[in-house]
């Protein structure tokens, strides 16, 4: 049962200037976005051969994430903050420590045991995650742009910071330092380093720099996009570019000193953030969510499968056959692509799970996701997803049905049975399971506000 509301259309505006120290996003923050439309954004979660894992909504708006081991490490912007989340359980995450940041959190590398975080106008920040539930920060770079994207190769950090490439030393991570730099023309917002190669997203432009010496990149190659390059991620012998409203580009790289476009796929809105794994690259395309596309052969781009997020997807990481989108307003969410080995018919749940809810708190409307497991001699369980006040009386029932097993969702509009609207306070959900003998329920906490 899938619920789906029309999408509200809030167009992100791009840094429009440097002045007075700040760059803007209008419509980013999710109370701002409440106050132009007068609602929270989009839920919808259309889909094709992905499925919903689990979620995690962050304090302030998920602008990356890199995930290590058993960990998923956010960069949650809004409130400057590294966020670290444990996903040993992909369906259900559990934020484990936290470091705020001085600066906005834009984007972040893990390695060595340091979680290096491009923090905007506070540049490169180094943070010790060796402990995931204590992170500390023991080294920093004031870079003199703004820290937009970093990527950690040996002994260096290369950040693109919004009109150049920085090369960092930090084989003392107590104390970084740039040891060369490379002025791009432009705005330098991604960065990848692969052999001797950086790759720079840089305005309507792929710049390659060559870094075999640290200490004097130097540019070598470009490559013009048709519109604002936001990301790179490279693999073989392909340069694979986000370029915002002209989709997922696929640039030959073969030459370093003449890359060439030789084939793209134009998603459906903002192409944010790319990650390649396979024969697929998965795109971070804002309000049209993940989109996941074939790029077995670069000269012909053809997508696959897709994923409707409930936020503006911005960042994206492939690790351990999951998704991880870092989706702005929504937190961190986790998907599962079919085409990775996984049979669709695999996926069925094991367990009746109680998703968190989002948004929550909530104003107007709250989504409620939730799984249903395969009962054996039971196609269909008799399920009932119920809302209760505090004090334990029965507000709406929003399910009291027989439902297939796999994954549903469902909105509550903060109404009781005969449609009239609730005070704000606590709510309990409940989730009841009855099929053969079984009888299981799960609850969860929503917070009603005005």
């Amino acid at each position: 049962m899938w619920i789906v509301l029309a999408l509200i259309s809030v167009s992100l505006i791009q840094p429009m200037s440097m002045a007075n120290g700040q760059i803007e996003w209008i419509a980013e923050h999710r109370f701002a976005r409440e106050a132009l439309t007068g609602t929270y954004y989009k839920v919808g979660f259309d889909s094709l051969n992905v499925r919903f894992v689990g979620s995690y909504d962050t304090p302030g708006c998920a602008e990356d994430v890199y995930v290590s081991g058993d960990y998923a490490y956010v960069a949650d912007g809004d409130y400057g903050a590294l966020r670290v989340i444990d996903v040993s359980d992909p369906t259900s995450p559990e934020e484990v420590g936290y470091y705020d940041t001085s600066g906005s959190a834009v984007s972040v590398y893990v390695s060595g045991g340091y979680a290096y975080v491009a923090d905007g106008y506070s540049g490169l920040r180094v943070i010790d995650v060796s402990d995931p539930t204590s992170p500390e920060e023991v080294g920093y770079y004031d870079t003199p742009g703004y820290a937009w994207d970093v990527y950690v190769s040996g002994d260096y950090a290369y950040v693109a910071d919004y009109g150049a490439l920085r090369v960092i030393d930090v084989s003392d991570p107590t104390s970084p330092e740039e040891v060369g730099y490379y002025d791009t023309p432009s705005s330098a917002r991604g960065v990848y380093v692969s052999g001797d190669y950086t790759y720079i997203a840089d305005g309507s432009c792929l710049r390659v720099i060559d870094v075999s010496d640290p200490t004097s990149p130097e540019e070598v190659g470009y490559y013009d996009t048709p519109s604002s390059a936001w990301d790179v991620y490279v693999s073989g012998d392909y340069a694979y570019v986000a370029d915002h409203l002209a989709g997922l580009r696929v640039i030959d790289v073969s030459d370093p000193t003449s890359p060439e476009e030789v084939g793209y796929y134009d998603t459906p809105d903002l192409a944010l953030g790319v990650y390649v794994s396979g024969n697929y690259a998965y795109v971070a395309d804002w309000y049209s969510g993940l989109r996941v596309i074939d790029v077995s052969d670069p000269t012909s781009p053809e997508e696959v499968g897709y994923y409707d997020t409930p936020g503006s997807a911005r960042g994206v990481y492939v690790s351990g056959g999951y998704t991880y989108v870092a989706d702005g307003c929504a937190g961190l969410q986790i998907y599962q692509f079919y085409g990775m080995g996984v049979a669709e018919t695999s996926t069925l749940p094991d367990k009746l799970v109680l998703y968190h809810s989002w948004p929550n708190p909530f104003t107007s409307y709250t989504c409620i996701r939730f799984a249903i497991p395969q009962v054996d001699g039971c196609d269909k369980p008799h399920v009932t997803l119920s809302i209760y006040d505090i004090a334990g009386r029965l507000i709406r029932t929003l399910v009291d049905d027989e439902l297939s097993p796999g994954y549903h969702s469902v909105e509550w509009h903060a109404d009781n049975d005969v449609g009239q609207k609730v005070a704000q306070g606590i709510y309990l959900c409940e989730l009841k399971l009855q099929a053969r003998g079984l009888h299981t329920r799960c609850t969860s906490k929503l917070i009603h506000i005005r």
